[in-house]
Protein backbone atom coordinates (compact mmCIF):
# COMPACT_ATOMS: atom_id res chain seq x y z
CA UNK A 1 0.00 0.00 0.00
CA UNK A 2 2.73 2.31 1.34
CA UNK A 3 4.94 1.01 -2.26
CA UNK A 4 1.75 2.66 -4.23
CA UNK A 5 1.02 5.97 -2.25
CA UNK A 6 4.84 6.36 -3.19
CA UNK A 7 4.42 5.75 -6.36
CA UNK A 8 1.64 7.60 -7.12
CA UNK A 9 3.29 11.02 -5.83
CA UNK A 10 6.59 10.03 -8.15
CA UNK A 11 4.22 10.04 -10.87
CA UNK A 12 1.82 13.49 -10.29
CA UNK A 13 5.44 15.17 -9.87
CA UNK A 14 6.87 14.12 -12.64
CA UNK A 15 3.75 15.31 -14.62
CA UNK A 16 3.78 18.35 -12.96
CA UNK A 17 7.59 18.60 -13.64
CA UNK A 18 7.94 17.30 -16.84
CA UNK A 19 6.69 21.00 -18.84
CA UNK A 20 9.16 22.71 -17.41
CA UNK A 21 11.77 20.49 -17.66
CA UNK A 22 11.24 19.77 -21.42
CA UNK A 23 11.33 23.39 -21.58
CA UNK A 24 14.75 23.84 -19.77
CA UNK A 25 16.26 21.24 -21.81
CA UNK A 26 14.95 22.67 -24.72
CA UNK A 27 16.38 25.49 -23.75
CA UNK A 28 20.04 24.73 -23.66
CA UNK A 29 19.67 22.30 -26.42
CA UNK A 30 19.23 25.94 -28.55
CA UNK A 31 22.02 27.66 -26.57
CA UNK A 32 24.30 24.54 -27.61
CA UNK A 33 23.60 25.84 -31.03
CA UNK A 34 26.11 28.60 -30.74
CA UNK A 35 26.59 30.05 -33.54
CA UNK A 36 23.40 30.03 -34.57
CA UNK A 37 22.71 27.34 -37.42
CA UNK A 38 21.29 30.00 -40.03
CA UNK A 39 23.19 33.06 -41.27
CA UNK A 40 23.50 35.71 -38.45
CA UNK A 41 22.31 39.17 -39.31
CA UNK A 42 23.37 42.41 -37.13
CA UNK A 43 19.86 44.69 -37.53
CA UNK A 44 20.83 48.86 -37.80
CA UNK A 45 17.92 50.99 -37.89
CA UNK A 46 19.74 54.36 -39.47
CA UNK A 47 20.69 54.71 -43.19
CA UNK A 48 23.73 53.15 -44.27
CA UNK A 49 26.92 55.37 -43.44
CA UNK A 50 25.81 56.97 -40.37
CA UNK A 51 27.15 56.59 -36.90
CA UNK A 52 25.02 53.52 -36.00
CA UNK A 53 25.56 52.00 -39.47
CA UNK A 54 29.70 52.32 -38.80
CA UNK A 55 29.47 51.06 -35.01
CA UNK A 56 27.68 47.86 -36.11
CA UNK A 57 30.19 47.22 -39.27
CA UNK A 58 33.52 48.05 -37.30
CA UNK A 59 31.87 45.37 -34.93
CA UNK A 60 30.30 43.23 -37.28
CA UNK A 61 33.78 42.13 -39.41
CA UNK A 62 35.44 40.82 -35.68
CA UNK A 63 32.66 39.26 -34.96
CA UNK A 64 32.22 37.46 -38.08
CA UNK A 65 35.95 36.53 -37.50
CA UNK A 66 35.45 35.00 -33.56
CA UNK A 67 32.55 33.27 -34.60
CA UNK A 68 33.75 31.70 -37.89
CA UNK A 69 30.90 32.60 -40.12
CA UNK A 70 29.60 35.62 -41.84
CA UNK A 71 27.49 38.71 -39.76
CA UNK A 72 25.47 40.38 -42.19
CA UNK A 73 24.88 43.87 -41.60
CA UNK A 74 20.90 44.95 -42.53
CA UNK A 75 20.16 48.17 -42.33
CA UNK A 76 16.04 49.04 -42.07
CA UNK A 77 16.04 52.62 -41.51
CA UNK A 78 12.70 54.83 -40.60
CA UNK A 79 10.56 56.35 -37.60
CA UNK A 80 13.78 57.11 -35.93
CA UNK A 81 14.83 53.38 -35.48
CA UNK A 82 11.67 52.12 -34.63
CA UNK A 83 10.85 49.90 -37.72
CA UNK A 84 14.28 48.44 -37.31
CA UNK A 85 13.53 47.85 -32.98
CA UNK A 86 9.68 46.40 -33.92
CA UNK A 87 11.71 43.80 -36.38
CA UNK A 88 13.57 43.10 -33.61
CA UNK A 89 11.20 42.24 -31.17
CA UNK A 90 8.86 40.28 -33.76
CA UNK A 91 11.99 38.67 -35.00
CA UNK A 92 13.44 34.41 -35.29
CA UNK A 93 14.04 33.38 -31.37
CA UNK A 94 17.03 31.23 -32.32
CA UNK A 95 19.43 33.73 -31.96
CA UNK A 96 20.26 34.34 -35.62
CA UNK A 97 18.98 37.97 -35.24
CA UNK A 98 20.18 40.53 -33.16
CA UNK A 99 20.10 44.54 -32.99
CA UNK A 100 21.82 47.56 -32.18
CA UNK A 101 19.79 49.84 -30.93
CA UNK A 102 19.73 53.05 -29.99
CA UNK A 103 18.88 54.96 -26.75
CA UNK A 104 15.86 56.69 -29.00
CA UNK A 105 13.83 53.82 -29.59
CA UNK A 106 14.88 52.15 -25.99
CA UNK A 107 14.42 54.95 -23.56
CA UNK A 108 12.77 57.61 -25.50
CA UNK A 109 9.92 57.02 -28.49
CA UNK A 110 7.64 54.97 -25.99
CA UNK A 111 7.44 58.50 -24.46
CA UNK A 112 6.62 60.31 -27.35
CA UNK A 113 4.77 58.40 -29.65
CA UNK A 114 2.52 55.17 -29.72
CA UNK A 115 4.87 52.38 -31.07
CA UNK A 116 4.17 48.45 -32.02
CA UNK A 117 6.56 46.90 -29.83
CA UNK A 118 7.60 47.45 -25.43
CA UNK A 119 10.99 47.97 -25.46
CA UNK A 120 11.12 46.11 -21.72
CA UNK A 121 9.02 43.57 -22.39
CA UNK A 122 9.17 42.37 -26.01
CA UNK A 123 13.10 43.34 -26.38
CA UNK A 124 15.74 41.29 -24.09
CA UNK A 125 18.81 43.35 -23.28
CA UNK A 126 22.60 41.87 -24.17
CA UNK A 127 25.14 44.35 -23.64
CA UNK A 128 25.74 47.85 -23.88
CA UNK A 129 28.39 48.81 -27.15
CA UNK A 130 29.17 52.49 -26.78
CA UNK A 131 28.41 55.74 -25.33
CA UNK A 132 29.04 59.25 -26.70
CA UNK A 133 27.78 62.80 -26.64
CA UNK A 134 26.65 64.34 -29.60
CA UNK A 135 27.82 67.87 -31.20
CA UNK A 136 25.87 70.43 -31.94
CA UNK A 137 26.77 71.90 -35.24
CA UNK A 138 25.92 74.77 -37.84
CA UNK A 139 26.59 75.07 -41.73
CA UNK A 140 29.11 77.67 -42.58
CA UNK A 141 25.93 79.86 -44.38
CA UNK A 142 24.52 80.65 -41.08
CA UNK A 143 26.97 82.84 -40.07
CA UNK A 144 27.02 81.09 -36.62
CA UNK A 145 30.41 80.72 -35.42
CA UNK A 146 29.88 80.00 -31.07
CA UNK A 147 27.00 78.54 -29.26
CA UNK A 148 26.55 82.00 -28.06
CA UNK A 149 25.69 83.39 -31.07
CA UNK A 150 23.43 80.79 -32.04
CA UNK A 151 21.52 81.23 -28.79
CA UNK A 152 21.22 84.98 -29.54
CA UNK A 153 20.05 84.35 -33.05
CA UNK A 154 17.34 81.74 -32.06
CA UNK A 155 15.68 84.17 -29.32
CA UNK A 156 15.67 87.00 -31.88
CA UNK A 157 14.21 84.83 -34.92
CA UNK A 158 12.41 81.98 -33.24
CA UNK A 159 11.20 79.75 -35.61
CA UNK A 160 13.93 80.66 -38.23
CA UNK A 161 16.09 77.83 -37.35
CA UNK A 162 16.20 74.42 -38.02
CA UNK A 163 18.07 71.72 -36.93
CA UNK A 164 17.83 67.90 -37.86
CA UNK A 165 17.75 64.52 -36.24
CA UNK A 166 17.86 60.87 -37.30
CA UNK A 167 13.96 60.19 -36.73
CA UNK A 168 11.98 61.53 -34.09
CA UNK A 169 12.46 60.34 -30.58
CA UNK A 170 15.93 59.95 -31.32
CA UNK A 171 18.82 61.08 -29.22
CA UNK A 172 19.66 64.56 -31.48
CA UNK A 173 15.64 65.09 -31.67
CA UNK A 174 15.28 65.04 -27.94
CA UNK A 175 18.84 67.02 -27.41
CA UNK A 176 17.21 69.88 -29.92
CA UNK A 177 14.27 69.88 -27.75
CA UNK A 178 15.88 70.21 -24.19
CA UNK A 179 17.37 73.05 -25.20
CA UNK A 180 14.22 74.90 -26.80
CA UNK A 181 12.76 73.79 -23.22
CA UNK A 182 15.75 75.67 -21.49
CA UNK A 183 17.38 77.93 -23.67
CA UNK A 184 13.13 79.48 -24.50
CA UNK A 185 13.96 79.16 -27.88
CA UNK A 186 12.19 77.91 -30.69
CA UNK A 187 14.12 75.92 -33.00
CA UNK A 188 12.30 74.12 -35.64
CA UNK A 189 12.94 69.84 -35.91
CA UNK A 190 13.57 68.37 -38.80
CA UNK A 191 13.99 64.41 -39.13
CA UNK A 192 15.70 62.16 -41.18
CA UNK A 193 15.95 58.37 -41.42
CA UNK A 194 19.56 58.60 -40.32
CA UNK A 195 22.90 60.67 -39.97
CA UNK A 196 23.29 60.18 -43.69
CA UNK A 197 20.95 62.10 -45.24
CA UNK A 198 21.04 64.12 -42.38
CA UNK A 199 24.31 65.03 -43.11
CA UNK A 200 23.64 65.56 -46.79
CA UNK A 201 21.10 68.50 -46.31
CA UNK A 202 23.37 70.42 -43.51
CA UNK A 203 26.22 69.86 -46.02
CA UNK A 204 23.75 71.43 -48.56
CA UNK A 205 22.84 74.11 -46.26
CA UNK A 206 18.72 72.45 -46.46
CA UNK A 207 18.92 72.34 -42.74
CA UNK A 208 20.69 74.97 -40.44
CA UNK A 209 21.95 72.46 -37.72
CA UNK A 210 22.69 69.56 -36.23
CA UNK A 211 23.07 67.39 -33.01
CA UNK A 212 25.51 65.16 -34.46
CA UNK A 213 27.54 61.95 -33.53
CA UNK A 214 31.21 63.47 -33.59
CA UNK A 215 32.12 60.09 -36.26
CA UNK A 216 29.73 61.83 -38.77
CA UNK A 217 30.76 65.43 -38.30
CA UNK A 218 34.32 65.25 -37.45
CA UNK A 219 35.70 65.27 -40.95
CA UNK A 220 33.19 68.20 -41.73
CA UNK A 221 34.40 69.98 -38.63
CA UNK A 222 38.10 69.48 -39.79
CA UNK A 223 37.66 70.83 -43.46
CA UNK A 224 35.65 73.84 -42.12
CA UNK A 225 32.35 73.14 -43.89
CA UNK A 226 30.52 72.66 -40.45
CA UNK A 227 31.43 74.89 -37.57
CA UNK A 228 30.97 73.20 -33.90
CA UNK A 229 29.46 74.98 -31.15
CA UNK A 230 29.10 73.11 -28.10
CA UNK A 231 28.44 68.82 -26.91
CA UNK A 232 25.64 67.60 -25.28
CA UNK A 233 27.63 65.55 -22.50
CA UNK A 234 28.93 66.57 -19.26
CA UNK A 235 32.68 66.55 -20.55
CA UNK A 236 34.15 67.99 -23.51
CA UNK A 237 34.72 65.89 -26.72
CA UNK A 238 38.49 64.69 -26.56
CA UNK A 239 39.12 65.24 -30.08
CA UNK A 240 37.36 68.63 -29.82
CA UNK A 241 38.63 70.14 -26.63
CA UNK A 242 38.19 73.74 -27.70
CA UNK A 243 34.62 73.12 -27.97
CA UNK A 244 32.42 73.66 -24.70
CA UNK A 245 29.54 71.84 -23.17
CA UNK A 246 26.12 72.84 -23.85
CA UNK A 247 25.93 72.44 -19.24
CA UNK A 248 29.24 74.80 -19.21
CA UNK A 249 27.60 77.49 -21.60
CA UNK A 250 24.90 78.35 -19.63
CA UNK A 251 22.74 75.33 -19.01
CA UNK A 252 24.33 73.42 -16.31
CA UNK A 253 21.90 70.59 -16.41
CA UNK A 254 21.58 69.64 -19.82
CA UNK A 255 22.64 66.32 -20.57
CA UNK A 256 22.12 64.43 -23.55
CA UNK A 257 24.42 61.53 -24.53
CA UNK A 258 23.84 59.30 -27.29
CA UNK A 259 24.51 55.47 -27.25
CA UNK A 260 24.08 51.75 -28.56
CA UNK A 261 23.66 48.67 -27.15
CA UNK A 262 22.91 45.03 -27.97
CA UNK A 263 19.08 43.13 -28.12
CA UNK A 264 17.40 40.97 -29.43
CA UNK A 265 13.93 39.40 -29.38
CA UNK A 266 12.83 38.31 -25.55
CA UNK A 267 11.65 35.40 -26.79
CA UNK A 268 15.46 34.16 -27.73
CA UNK A 269 16.57 31.74 -25.01
CA UNK A 270 18.37 33.48 -21.58
CA UNK A 271 21.36 31.00 -21.73
CA UNK A 272 21.63 32.04 -25.43
CA UNK A 273 21.27 35.70 -24.48
CA UNK A 274 24.26 35.11 -22.41
CA UNK A 275 26.23 33.26 -24.78
CA UNK A 276 25.71 36.55 -27.30
CA UNK A 277 26.50 38.34 -24.24
CA UNK A 278 29.69 36.80 -23.99
CA UNK A 279 30.87 36.74 -27.52
CA UNK A 280 30.10 40.66 -28.03
CA UNK A 281 31.77 41.83 -24.78
CA UNK A 282 34.81 39.65 -26.13
CA UNK A 283 34.84 41.57 -29.31
CA UNK A 284 34.59 44.86 -27.66
CA UNK A 285 37.13 44.32 -25.54
CA UNK A 286 39.94 43.16 -28.56
CA UNK A 287 42.03 46.29 -28.90
CA UNK A 288 41.49 46.51 -32.66
CA UNK A 289 37.81 47.13 -32.19
CA UNK A 290 38.19 49.43 -29.62
CA UNK A 291 40.91 51.42 -31.48
CA UNK A 292 38.14 50.98 -34.27
CA UNK A 293 35.35 52.76 -32.39
CA UNK A 294 37.72 55.28 -30.59
CA UNK A 295 38.90 56.73 -34.03
CA UNK A 296 35.31 57.36 -34.83
CA UNK A 297 34.50 58.75 -31.57
CA UNK A 298 32.80 56.05 -29.88
CA UNK A 299 34.46 54.43 -26.55
CA UNK A 300 33.61 50.97 -26.18
CA UNK A 301 31.33 50.27 -23.18
CA UNK A 302 30.04 46.89 -23.08
CA UNK A 303 29.03 44.95 -19.82
CA UNK A 304 26.49 42.63 -18.16
CA UNK A 305 22.83 42.22 -19.46
CA UNK A 306 21.67 43.25 -16.14
CA UNK A 307 23.92 46.35 -16.29
CA UNK A 308 22.03 47.15 -19.77
CA UNK A 309 18.94 46.34 -18.62
CA UNK A 310 19.21 49.00 -15.58
CA UNK A 311 20.26 51.69 -18.22
CA UNK A 312 17.54 51.46 -20.11
CA UNK A 313 15.39 51.45 -16.93
CA UNK A 314 16.93 54.48 -15.70
CA UNK A 315 17.08 56.68 -19.02
CA UNK A 316 13.53 55.39 -19.80
CA UNK A 317 12.32 56.65 -16.59
CA UNK A 318 14.54 60.01 -16.97
CA UNK A 319 13.29 60.86 -20.37
CA UNK A 320 9.73 60.08 -19.59
CA UNK A 321 9.95 62.45 -16.97
CA UNK A 322 11.69 65.51 -19.22
CA UNK A 323 9.29 64.74 -21.45
CA UNK A 324 5.96 65.28 -19.32
CA UNK A 325 7.52 68.33 -17.26
CA UNK A 326 8.39 70.01 -20.51
CA UNK A 327 5.58 68.92 -22.65
CA UNK A 328 8.14 68.03 -25.26
CA UNK A 329 5.71 66.43 -28.21
CA UNK A 330 6.88 64.20 -31.44
CA UNK A 331 6.21 63.98 -34.91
Amino acid sequence: MLHELLSSRVLRLAKVLSIPLLALCAQTAQAQDFPPKKAVTLLVGFAAGGAADTAARIIARKLSENIGQPVTVENRPGAGGNIAHQMAATGPTDGSLILLGSVGPLAIAPHLMKVPYDPIKDLAPITMAVNFPNVLVVHTGTGIKTFAEFIAYAKKNPGKLDFASTGPGSASHLAGELLNDMAKIDTVHVPYKGGAPALVDILGGRVASWYATMSTAQPHIESGKLIALASTGTERIRALPQVPTIAESGYPDFNATNWYAFVASSKVPGPLLDRWNAELVKVMKSPDVVEGLAKHGFPATPGSREELARTIARESAMWARVIRERKITGE
